[in-house]
């Protein structure tokens, strides 16, 4: 049986190629690269040597949780710059957090309304005000459906990294 190895690449759908583009490489620090010779627009960009992110225009609809992660190597300013950008969202994940592994995450809309995490090493050096902002806030997200099914664990964590 053949088993999957990896993520190759994700696709967003956006309304807006260039505003999300320039999103992407600007705010996010992602390189763009050659994309086939579509016939519709779209933009491929490198997250590293292994895995992109597709982003193609489309008038479909935005998913409201539905999101890829994107773990960055400076939590800090990424958290200010989406700040002054006003683009973190807490409505569909809660506010901006530390999860039990010790990794930050927060939740932005990109200018298609597309969810991303965003999301540190789990040893990521955070500034404290961070932890005093009125985006912050400890724990886990509740969602109140009080519904515990799935596989859980208390050591849980976003990095399974090989030792």
């Amino acid at each position: 049986m053949a088993r999957a190895l990896k993520i190759n690449h994700v696709t967003l759908i956006v309304d807006n190629l260039e505003k999300a583009g320039e999103f992407y490489e600007k705010e996010l620090g992602l390189e763009p690269l050659p994309a086939f010779l579509f016939d519709y627009p779209t933009g491929f960009f490198k997250f590293n040597e292994e895995q992109q992110l597709h982003i193609t225009e489309w008038e479909d609809a935005s998913s409201f949780r539905g999101h890829i992660c994107v773990q960055v190597d400076d939590f800090n300013s990424i958290f200010y710059r989406m700040k002054e950008l006003n683009v973190i969202d807490t409505k569909p994940w809660g506010k901006v957090r530390r999860l039990p592994d010790g990794a930050m995450q927060m939740f932005i809309r990109d200018p298609s309304g597309n969810l991303v995490e965003i999301s540190s090493a789990p040893d990521a050096q955070i500034d404290p005000a961070i932890f005093e902002d009125e985006l912050y806030e400890e724990g886990l997200y509740k969602s109140n459906r009080n519904d515990y099914r799935g596989y859980k664990s208390e050591n849980a964590t976003l990095y399974h990294h090989k030792s």
